[in-house]
């Protein structure tokens, strides 16, 4: 082959080997593309690859005998199926507990607020019930724990003490200065019932004055600490006149009413001598009742109790002398010996009904028992003119000598 030949043939080769190198390197461009897309995951149905050389040495490769099995990508983004039968028992399980903790904290709640009746949690049967009268006592819902003490709530306890085969005797722990005639009276006839199955003990705190000591007087025993304010027998009705106060204010007030005593006690005007009269009768028709009933309960005559009547206080030492205590001693004292006369052998258990609780503590301040007027007050006088109405068995202290 000449020279020229040779070149001729050289240059017909020359695009041929140019289209193969072209082919192979766009082969090699395709099989990266199409690994590249594959990885992504964007490799779609459409896609048409190209056909890609087969390796010169493929070597096959075995997996291990016990290899898991290939784990499928999952694209980002993707809901996850959730686990089989375990959210379930895990949202019961959460349920149960939130449930249990709200019963926890209301239980807890109820007891330290003394919203919770107690009775019956004790099982012993030699048990002496000791229940509270403490504040001012009235009739009606107001709650225990805010300075009072209202018959219905005095009288329930007693029933339930009265009831109980497992409690033999019932300790009233008195710290009262008195209240409405008609609560002393509910309460006191409530105690003479209860006296019918088994006795009853009275331990004076602080004060039992007035209607406290009515109620008191009936007690198969009543004890009281030297020093405790006691007696104070009488009934008391105040009335306030406001008259000069609206004339300087400019008010004025008419009144239609259907009889003479209808607006009796008003505060725009002073009693009539006929309303002042017919005042000291009501006063004196309540008072007789309770002499009697202190009478009957201490086994005194009536012109004893009358001697003993014209409203003074006396100590609880004196009211031993006079007859209107049994003896002196402290709440512990008095829970003795209603176990010797509830014919308990050995230490009793003591059960209390009523005990003072956290809205006691909180509630039954100077402060607090003032929201509640007219039934309480410092001193009681301003309180009680409020609820002119109302009669009142009342020791009430002048205001500059209640001790602060």
């Amino acid at each position: 082959m000449t020279g020229q030949e040779q070149a001729d043939s050289a240059e017909t080769e020359r695009p041929d080997m140019d289209d193969k190198t072209g082919q192979i390197e766009a082969s090699v461009g395709d099989r990266t593309d199409r690994e590249s897309r594959i990885d992504d995951g964007y490799l779609g149905n459409n896609t048409s690859p190209q056909p890609i050389p087969a390796p010169l040495s493929p070597t096959p490769q075995t997996p291990p005998p016990h290899s898991p099995p290939p784990q499928t990508q999952v694209p980002p983004g993707a809901p996850t199926s959730p686990p089989k039968g375990g959210s379930s028992r895990g949202f019961l399980a959460y349920v149960a507990i939130v449930l249990s903790l709200i019963l926890i904290i209301g239980v807890s709640l109820a007891v330290i607020f003394g919203g919770v009746d107690l009775h019956g949690v004790y099982t012993d049967k030699d048990q002496v019930a000791v229940i509270y009268v403490q504040g001012m006592m009235i009739t009606g819902g107001i709650p225990d724990g805010f300075g009072v003490s209202t018959s219905e709530s005095v009288c329930k306890y007693l029933r339930l003490a009265a009831d109980d085969n497992n409690v033999k005797a019932i300790v009233l722990r008195v710290n009262s200065p008195g209240g409405s005639v008609a609560a002393s009276q509910e309460i006191k006839k409530e105690i003479e019932k209860a006296k019918e199955k088994k006795p009853v003990v009275i331990s004076m705190g602080d004060v039992a004055a007035s209607a406290a000591y009515h109620i008191s007087a009936p007690a198969d025993r009543v004890v009281a600490n030297p020093g405790t304010i006691t007696g104070s027998i009488g009934v008391i009705w105040a009335f306030e006149n406001k008259s000069g106060y609206y004339d300087e204010e400019g008010i004025e007030h008419w009144v239609a009413k259907s009889g003479e005593f209808k607006d009796m006690g008003a505060d725009w005007r002073n009693l009539t001598a006929d309303e002042q009269a017919y005042a000291n009768e009501v006063v004196m028709e309540v008072f007789s009742m309770f002499v009697d009933d202190v009478a009957a309960g201490r086994n005194m005559t009536r012109e004893e109790v009358l001697n003993l009547s014209d409203g003074r206080i006396y100590t609880g030492a004196a009211a031993v002398e006079l007859g209107l205590v049994d003896e002196t001693g402290n709440m512990y004292d008095a829970i003795d010996i209603a176990a010797e006369l509830g014919n308990i052998t050995g230490e009793p258990t003591i059960t209390y009904m009523n005990k003072p609780s956290l809205s006691q503590l909180l509630f039954g301040g100077e402060e607090s028992i003032g929201d509640i007027s007219p039934y309480t007050g410092p001193g009681f006088l301003d309180s009680v003119r409020s609820a002119q109405p109302c009669l009142y068995e009342l020791y009430m202290p002048d205001p500059a000598d209640v001790p602060v």
